[in-house]
């Protein structure tokens, strides 16, 4: 082995031993770009490891319902961190069918615009919020809102990130709290995403 390969192995020994597990793309990034990899490593800890605004289990509300909007399999210890912070089944089932329920704002939205004569008392807005404040379970009100947040954002859908954005600043959200979870979105889903959602939220501060 050379020392170029020790120093390699070493670093990804490290590496392997501060997160607990190691990826395919660590050893390809720190081989065949290692300027880049340090970089990666240090945004990837900046976005999802160093505390910000938003508690442990706040967190990790926020990315079980990104896991579940994207139906991305690995970031597995995103459940482990869910339950060290106090994380329930119960809690866990309220997001997974929150995140399920996000969908049906733009449904009912349709339902109200092309049958108005056999649906004019249904108000897409109203019927979205009483299903969400159904499905919460004993999640506070603003947890569930910020989660949806992020969960609307990674489906792409506007005009739910605009509903949700409203309530969180209803309910008195800290506007850092709601950037913190849309920006968990760019590990999973890309930057577009998140540019998506600041372009809804500058539309709101500037109509």
């Amino acid at each position: 082995m050379t020392d170029d390969n020790r120093t390699l192995r070493a670093k990804l020994d490290r590496l392997a031993a501060a997160r607990g597990f190691l990826l395919p793309h660590h050893g390809a990034l720190a081989a065949g770009a290692p300027e880049l990899h340090d970089a990666y490593l240090a945004m990837y800890n900046a976005l999802t490891v160093a505390p910000r605004v938003l508690d442990a289990h706040a967190r990790e509300c926020v990315w079980l319902g990104i896991l579940i909007a994207v139906e991305e399999h690995v970031g597995t210890h995103h459940l482990e961190l869910f339950r060290q912070s106090g994380g329930t089944d119960t809690e866990a089932e309220a997001l997974i069918a929150l995140t399920g329920q996000a969908g049906s704002l733009s449904a009912f939205r349709f339902a109200a615009n092309s049958f108005p004569e056999h649906l004019p008392g249904l108000l897409p807005a109203a019927a979205y919020d009483r299903s969400i404040a159904a499905l919460r379970g004993s999640l506070p009100a603003g947890l569930a809102h910020l989660v949806l947040l992020a969960v609307q954002a990674a489906r792409g859908d506007r005009a739910a990130i605009a509903h949700h954005l409203r309530a969180c600043y209803e309910l008195g959200l800290a506007e850092d709290a709601m950037v913190e979870a849309l920006s968990y979105l760019m590990w999973p889903r890309g930057v577009n995403c998140f540019l998506v959602a600041c372009e809804v939220w500058h539309a709101l501060m500037v109509a």
